[in-house]
Formats: structure tokens, C-alpha cells, sequence
């Protein structure tokens, strides 16, 4: 079982940076496959970016490459996204994800464990 939090989230005007932080419960953090996704008002849930447990490779949404980064540091059982250069567009509860599955998911269904999630909100 694994237990997630979310931290980090806020308002910040467009062009800002934010951080959000994912600290997970667990002696097996590192062995989970962990992720972002996030979901606005009226709309699906969809993926942000996603990070496998052994050697740390990353897949990011288009809508996002180059602007969020996603990390880990299995040392502190915690996940991050760093996000820059954020758009009104990006305004949503942001949920963090963990699965059992060595595959970097991008789909709801491939994630065993959520966050309760984080508000960002970005003013333009």
C-alpha cells in the first residue's frame, strides 16, 4: 500500500514557476513507477509527465515538454514537477500517481495509487 501527498500548489500569474512535491509512504517507493497528471474543471483527467523507477527515464505531455520537468528522489520518497513558464491553460488540480507496472504509463488506468491532488491556478 501506498500512501500519496501532494504539496506545492498555488496561484501565480502566467510565466511563473511553481514546484509541486509528491512525498510517498512506503519502504518500496523506488521500485514504483510514479507520475503527473492533472484535470480541469468540466474535463478528463490527462497526463503530464511520468518517471520509472530504476533508471529514472521520463516521458512528458507535448502540451508541457520543455516547460515541467519531473524527478524523483528515491532517498526522500518524494517526486517533483517543476513547472515553468506556466499558461493560464495550465490551471487544474494536479494528482500524483504511483504504479506497480514497470511501464511509464500514460493512462489513468495503468496507476494503482493517487494523491488527493493539489490546486494550481495560473492568472493570466
Amino acid at each position: 500500500q501506498v500512501q500519496l501527498v501532494e504539496s506545492g500548489g498555488g496561484l501565480v500569474q502566467a510565466g511563473g514557476s511553481l514546484r509541486l512535491s509528491c512525498a510517498a509512504s512506503g519502504r518500496t517507493f523506488s521500485r514504483y513507477t510514479m507520475a503527473w497528471f492533472r484535470q480541469a474543471p468540466g474535463e478528463e483527467r490527462e497526463f503530464v509527465a511520468a518517471i520509472s523507477w530504476s533508471r529514472g527515464t521520463t516521458d512528458h505531455a507535448d502540451s508541457v515538454k520543455g516547460r515541467f520537468t519531473i524527478s524523483r528522489d528515491n532517498a526522500k520518497n518524494t517526486v517533483y514537477l517543476q513547472m515553468n513558464s506556466l499558461k493560464p491553460e495550465d490551471t487544474a488540480v494536479y494528482y500524483c500517481a504511483a504504479s506497480t507496472g514497470w511501464r511509464i504509463g500514460s493512462t489513468t488506468n495503468e496507476y494503482n495509487y493517487w494523491g488527493q491532488g493539489t490546486q494550481v491556478t495560473v492568472s493570466s
